[in-house]
């Protein structure tokens, strides 16, 4: 397929702009005037069309394709969802709209939907206030460790580390160095959770926090996690709560009967809207009642007369966190998908999303290896060690899927794995398509063994073959002269 400016052609046009009917400015200052021309492409309106259909077509989508990504869930979303977040009163109402107006409620029904939202978060996850504003998880992550930050300061602690395991995410870090603590990792023992021993000889009066992904990024729930909670309230440090695996224990455990202080959740992970390519994305992050005062303004109030309104006043409040109230159309089709399944639908989800992994894995231990071999909650990680002793590594395999129209699980992640292939199937998946996958992924170990050489030439199929990954990274070229 070839760019768009290849078939570009001076005089060319799709589109015809009505007469000027406003006199012409002389005033616009000089610095703001093009000095050239754009450089646009011209083309006809058929071309322009064709062009970006072809180009939509190539897009890898979990409406066309299985997308067993491991870590950040893609699964099918219900099309009711988009529907509902489509509505012309709820789509077209503006951020700034009055509350409430002489002989009507313009914005209540959205501030009524983010309220709601609110409390069916608070009973899922066993938590007493939400918040909706984050845009995303790791915005999400952020406003929780300043909570925590600001909860201490108020206090007047004198805090200085935070704990997270070596399996963690990538963002327990880097949110909790932006929040100004010190992180102490802490490794996995051989189950492939973290290390007691070692846990309990950093835990410390300086300790502000423990970051725990619960079920971790290995599939595996921790049988602890009440002890590490209860030894953490001891030294004064909170308990935070990485949501981003709460697929995993819907409706089956609440990480505010586990012990966590504070959770972060991820709509568009667990609650229905598909995400990718950046977004969309939010992050609505739960407190337990003491660090209510802390949270982002302004907060979604139900007045005694039935009716919402926004409380600013807040004066412990860390502050905003995104502009007006957080991604609305995510938070909708969330709040669609909750009241749609209902309470036995939401663990209906879980079980299946567990039952599938563990299918999946049980299935494929013979082929690859299986680094912490016991029943996983709703992914698990596999190795390509095995592969890579011929010259096949993670990378080749996920070449190879590829060209099958799978879109590869997550690679090389966690770090404490190596060759690490993570695989989350969801709870969508019917057995059918999990087979399919098992015998393309058993296919593909057998060709390794056979034939490492061929891996070097995938994939054949993809609009971009193999690039010099190294040299795209160092010597990044994504503009067309």
């Amino acid at each position: 397929m070839g760019m768009i400016f290849e078939v570009s052609k001076q005089g060319k046009r799709g589109v015809t702009l009505p007469g000027k009917d406003v006199p012409v400015s002389s005033e616009v200052p000089k610095g703001y005037l093009r000095s050239k021309e754009a450089g646009l492409p011209s083309v006809s309106e058929p071309e322009a069309v064709r062009h970006f259909t072809s180009l939509s077509n190539k897009n890898f989508n979990v409406d066309s394709n299985f997308y067993p990504l491991g870590s950040c869930t893609m699964k099918y979303n219900p099309k009711i969802t988009e529907k509902v977040a489509n509505f012309e009163r709820f789509s077209s109402l503006h951020p700034l709209a009055p509350q409430l107006i002489k002989g009507g409620r313009l914005a209540q029904g959205s501030l009524e939907v983010l309220y709601e939202t609110e409390k069916a978060l608070c009973e899922i996850t066993g938590m007493d206030e939400f918040t909706t504003q984050p845009m995303a998880g790791a915005h999400g992550e952020l406003t929780g460790i300043m909570m925590i930050a600001a909860y201490h300061s108020h206090k007047k602690n004198k805090k200085k580390y935070v704990i997270i395991p070596d399996s963690g995410h990538g963002t327990n870090p880097a949110s909790a160095a932006i929040a100004g603590y010190e992180v102490k990792s802490i490794r996995s023992n051989d189950e492939g959770i973290m290390d007691m021993d070692e846990f309990k000889k950093h835990l410390s009066q300086e300790v502000a926090a423990v970051m725990l992904t619960c079920p971790n990024t290995l599939g595996v729930f921790n049988p602890h996690i009440k002890e590490i909670s209860d030894l953490a309230h001891e030294h004064d440090a909170l308990m935070y709560y990485d949501g981003a695996n709460l697929n995993a224990i819907l409706g089956k455990a609440r990480p505010g009967d586990l012990g966590f202080d504070v959770v972060h959740l991820n709509l568009h992970k667990t609650f229905a809207t598909p995400h990718g390519g950046g977004g969309p994305g939010s992050g609505p992050v739960g407190v337990k009642k003491d660090l209510i005062p802390f949270l982002p303004v302004s907060r979604v109030e139900k007045r005694q007369d039935g009716t919402f309104s926004l409380n600013y006043d807040e004066p412990l409040s860390v502050g905003y966190v995104s502009p007006f109230y957080g991604n609305f159309s995510v938070i909708l089709k969330a709040y669609v998908y909750i009241y749609l399944l209902g309470k036995e639908g939401l663990i209906d989800a879980s079980e299946s999303a567990v039952l599938n992994a563990n299918y999946l894995k049980s299935e494929l231990k013979d082929s690859y290896d299986i680094p912490f071999d016991k029943n996983c909650l709703h992914e698990f990680v596999i190795s390509a060690l095995k592969q890579s002793k011929k010259g096949v590594r993670a990378l080749d395999i996920s070449k190879a899927l590829i060209d099958e129209g799978i879109h590869p699980p997550t690679i090389y992640f966690p770090l404490i794995v190596k060759e690490a292939m993570m695989v989350e199937p969801t709870e969508t998946e019917s057995k059918a398509t999990l087979d399919w996958f098992i015998g393309i992924m058993k296919s593909i170990a057998r060709l390794a063994e056979k034939d490492p050489e061929h891996f070097k030439s995938l994939p054949q199929k993809a609009p971009v073959r193999r690039p010099d990954e190294v040299k795209a990274a160092k010597e990044m070229d994504v503009a067309y002269l």
